[in-house]
């Protein structure tokens, strides 16, 4: 069975998108604009398993960009540390799935419904667990605050969440997987909000703390960024869809204080062991 099947297991519904009449002008003489208002503002939240529908298939859009890393054992390793990650969050029995994908650009990214992948390259930047666990907590935060389901909310793929999403619940999950392909890459081609992001940062912190490990391990890894060569061109699409690390670090700074009492472990060697196939195979 291969990593792909064992991350994607199930297949899922298809998107049916509300069609549109089309016609001449506007005629807004009946149309009362308060209730306009109302129901765009009530648009109906996107319930659980249509989440985790959705997440599905943009994670097998993204994976068919660039498949996983062919090492079960590092695989295995990285969804031990994240789920014992999300765990400690807000939204623990989410169908969570951790995946290393076999790119060398410097990157993590998640997907509605507990899906989240590292790439190789930003594995390789990592020296202990205590950043593995920071940075994977700071994705399980994006799903924990359904920040891409808000993305696609505010964008002109609305309607997926809407009408679309409510259809599907029967089995053609290829079609799914085609309405969802270009705002899937749109999306995690712009990136969310900075907002978004800096959420994210201080409740990946929290989350790696209630976890056991140093919270210092994300800062670390943003500290390490900060000093890379800006104009490497496997940090592109992270400074293209993130705010600089920095900035991120700045805005971390006011919370770190209050965590200098903590002493938690790093697991290096452990890490280490992990990764060492890893790091022999770049050579």
């Amino acid at each position: 069975m291969s990593a792909r099947r064992v991350l994607m297991p199930a297949l899922i519904a298809a998107v049916v998108l509300g069609g549109c009449k089309s016609g001449g002008g506007f005629d807004m003489k009946n149309v009362d604009l308060g209730n306009v208002v109302k129901s765009v503002g009530n648009l109906r939240e996107v319930k659980e398993p249509e989440e985790i529908q959705i997440g599905q298939s943009m994670t097998e859009t993204l994976l068919g960009a660039r498949p996983l890393y062919d090492d079960p054992e590092l695989q295995r390793y990285v969804n031990e540390v994240g789920m014992w990650v999300a765990r400690q969050s807000e939204r623990p029995n989410l169908p969570w799935h951790f995946g290393i994908n076999d790119s060398d650009h410097i990157n993590a990214f998640a997907t509605p419904g507990g899906y989240i992948i590292i790439t190789k390259g930003m594995m390789k930047q990592l020296r202990n667990e205590a950043e593995l666990a920071g940075v994977l907590g700071h994705e399980v935060a994006h799903v924990n605050q359904k920040h891409h389901l808000k993305a696609l909310r505010k964008s002109a793929f609305a309607s997926l969440l809407g009408e679309g999403v409510a259809a599907a619940t029967d089995s053609k999950h290829a079609e799914l997987v085609q309405k969802l392909a270009g705002p899937t890459k749109e999306l995690y081609a712009r990136g969310l909000d900075k907002s978004d992001e800096f959420e994210a940062d201080r409740m990946g912190v929290v989350l790696a703390a209630r976890a056991g490990y140093d919270p210092y391990g994300l800062p670390a890894v943003l500290t390490t960024l900060a000093s890379a060569d800006p104009k490497d061109n496997y940090l592109t699409l992270l400074y293209k869809t993130h705010p600089l690390p920095q900035a991120r670090l700045d805005q971390l700074a006011p919370g770190l204080a209050t965590l200098d009492s903590i002493k938690a472990p790093q697991n290096a060697p452990r890490f280490q062991q992990y990764t060492k196939k890893l790091h022999v195979a770049s050579q």
